[in-house]
């Protein structure tokens, strides 16, 4: 029998060789937007990348040279405010995207503007969430917004946001304001395609439940779907009888999006006068719940 030390050793060699996948793919399919589709094109995107590629056009420096350098102050803050574990593999996944871009050969897919906006975006996007899926990061930005949301009242997504303004507004000085505006519709995909990847296409729902028949929707839930719930001890208040004291279980727990409707289907059998209330969660930890396979 393998001891606990063994067990800890496989979870976290299966673990690392997972990350390294995912932070692989994402360096690829970052290379295929930028290569295939932003690049020649010369479009611009937000964060990091966003200042590289306004550099490299302006200047016509080496873009590989410009994320791995430009990249390098969020790295060193990545060190001071996270873990040497993140801050190691941020470093390889920003290394391993310059070296795709300088050894990868990937043709212009299209030349079609609109088209570069959103697949570039959205291949980029998709990069970046495989990245942060792998515990990595492509672009420092989300690095800035953590630290400034650690000292300051303002939100990841505002830092990135003003971040961003501001690139797009030097975009639209120095170059054009159609070119700044690409630019933000290739953010706009890109960030969206961000939030997919890295929450998943699922989203949790938390569903309560207030119905006579309680410990039988009990039983269904925990024995027959193999859900976790957790059982509240409440007081019937006013109905369409009037005030009624009466002590009542309300049923409480937390499902998939895609789960919801055959949970429901199968409370209704059991008392079709259930109250159920749903309510929209970003996430969750530990329990029972069917997990998303991503961490931080």
């Amino acid at each position: 029998m393998p001891n606990t030390k063994e067990i800890r050793a496989r979870i976290n060699l299966i673990q690392n060789l997972q990350d390294i996948i995912l932070i692989t793919i994402g360096v690829l399919l970052a290379a295929i937007g930028l290569k295939g589709f932003l690049m020649p094109n010369e479009f611009l995107d937000g964060g990091v990348t966003g200042i590289s590629l306004l550099i490299n056009r302006l200047t016509g420096w080496n873009i590989s040279v410009l994320l791995v350098i430009i990249n390098i102050p969020f790295i060193l803050l990545a060190y001071k405010q996270l873990s040497v574990e993140f801050t190691i593999k941020a470093m390889c996944a920003i290394v391993g995207l310059a070296c795709a871009l300088v050894f990868i050969k990937v043709p212009t897919i299209t030349s079609d503007r609109l088209l570069i906006a959103i697949f570039g975006g959205f291949f980029l996007g998709a990069g970046i969430g495989l990245s942060v899926r792998g515990g990595a990061v492509l672009d420092g930005t989300e690095v800035l917004a953590l630290y400034i949301n650690r000292k300051t009242v303002l939100s990841m997504g505002e830092v990135i946001m003003y971040f961003n303004l501001v690139i797009f507004s030097v975009a639209a000085i120095l170059i054009n304001i159609e070119t700044a505006l690409y630019a933000i519709l290739t953010y706009l995909a890109a960030s969206k395609t961000v939030d997919y990847v890295i929450s998943g296409f699922e989203e949790y729902i938390a569903l309560t439940i207030i119905s006579n028949e309680s410990e039988l929707v009990r039983k269904t839930l925990t024995l027959s779907l193999k859900k976790g719930v957790t059982v509240f001890k409440g007081q019937s208040g006013y109905g369409k009888r009037g005030a009624v004291d009466k002590d009542i279980d309300i049923i409480y727990t937390v499902v998939t999006r895609l789960e919801v409707h055959k949970i429901i289907d199968e409370i209704e059998k059991i008392d079709e006068k259930a109250f159920i209330v749903q309510h929209n969660i970003n996430d969750t930890k530990g329990g029972m719940i069917k997990r998303r396979a991503t961490h931080h």
